[in-house]
């Protein structure tokens, strides 16, 4: 129990360690993060570990953008629905978790084993 509430503490310090980075952006930068942020957490699956790699990478790039004075939007493109599904793409996601699960229901109803 204590080992959990440690990692818990752990885990809301870096959270607010990486949220302080997207805080010190410039204002647009700011807005498309957490509209990606809030996109990607819809999809989550599991403990959401993959998704805050993922974040911890696109504050990254976004700094490194705002350092070159680029404009956000040429870094993620106009379509930032795309942009950001490029991101959780390698993520283990919730719809995979059901594709999967629906798969796997299929095939154990249908007999079908893996060879």
């Amino acid at each position: 129990m204590m080992e959990w509430f440690r990692k818990m503490i752990g885990d809301k310090k870096e959270y607010r360690t990486m949220m302080a980075r997207v805080e010190a952006l410039p204002e647009d930068y700011q807005f498309v993060f957490k509209k990606i942020q809030h996109y990607m957490w819809g999809f989550s699956s599991g403990s959401g570990m993959d998704m805050l790699h993922i974040q911890y990478e696109l504050i990254e790039l976004f700094e490194s953008g705002a350092a070159e004075g680029r404009r956000i939007l040429e870094i993620t493109g106009e379509d930032v629905a795309a942009f950001a599904d490029e991101l959780i793409a390698s993520a283990r996601t919730y719809t995979a978790k059901h594709r999967e699960d629906l798969n796997q229901s299929i095939m154990k109803r249908l007999g079908k084993s893996d060879k």
